[in-house]
């Protein structure tokens, strides 16, 4: 890449990343997620609590058999998994079916985390995948921000509330039509606000190629919305 183009592109990404980031999302049922990934799974409900334990102690009590430890870990980190998903699918059904498959993933595979990475980077990966393989077969559907799903401890008024719903529809759609790669490395960058090292680790390729990634899908990226907006 052109060195003239890394200095532009730097000094536009303030904003860029701030109009990434101006879609706010809903929080998600950890209940839900939970119950219903456990009755997928073929369990039943929960009677204790594991809160005192580590990431790697409560997959190896889950991965041993014990259901309140994998709802520990459902508890911890069903709210990253929900975000992580709903800006693949851009809307609140789709992310919740997305967030319960990975945990369903996660739970099979138990016995397959060797803990040679974090928790959470494995889990990314399941729910990067799964959201990939989504997005492969389906093409997602934007949803209008609805203010009192996204309260935010303040009222807009309604006509900069639909300015910015209508931005974040925009980001989105754009966002959706990125290479699956760039996709997932702009996802985990600017909205899960990953380390280069850790996206690398989940994506399975080098720290160059994620820094590469992220490059050009910012770059498509703002080509996309100004092509939107011409």
């Amino acid at each position: 890449m052109a060195e003239s183009d890394v200095g532009q592109l730097a000094g536009e990404l303030p904003a860029l990343v701030g109009a990434l980031r101006a879609a706010r999302l809903p929080c998600g049922d950890p209940a839900s997620v939970t119950g219903r990934a456990r009755h997928q799974a073929g369990e039943t409900a929960p009677a204790g609590s594991f809160e005192g334990l580590d990431d790697v102690a409560l997959v190896r009590a889950a991965a041993a058999g014990s259901r309140d430890a994998f709802d520990e870990l459902v508890r911890r980190h069903q709210r990253a998994v929900y975000q992580l998903c709903y800006r693949f699918a851009g809307n609140h059904a789709d992310a919740c079916d997305l967030a319960q498959e990975t945990f369903i993933r996660a739970y099979r595979g138990l016995a397959a985390f060797q803990g040679d990475a974090a928790f959470t980077t494995w889990l990314h990966r399941i729910g990067v995948n799964a959201a990939l393989n989504w997005s492969a077969s389906k093409r997602p559907v934007g949803e209008p921000v609805e203010p009192d799903r996204y309260p935010d401890g303040g009222q807009e008024p309604a006509d900069v509330a639909l300015l910015r719903a209508e931005r974040a529809r925009r980001v989105r759609a754009a966002i959706a039509r990125l290479p699956k790669k760039q996709r997932a490395t702009l996802i985990l960058r600017v909205y899960r606000e990953l380390p280069h090292e850790e996206i690398a680790r989940i994506l399975g390729n080098s720290v160059g190629a994620a820094k590469a990634n992220l490059f050009h899908a910012l770059r498509n990226l703002r080509a996309l919305l100004t092509e939107e907006e011409a």
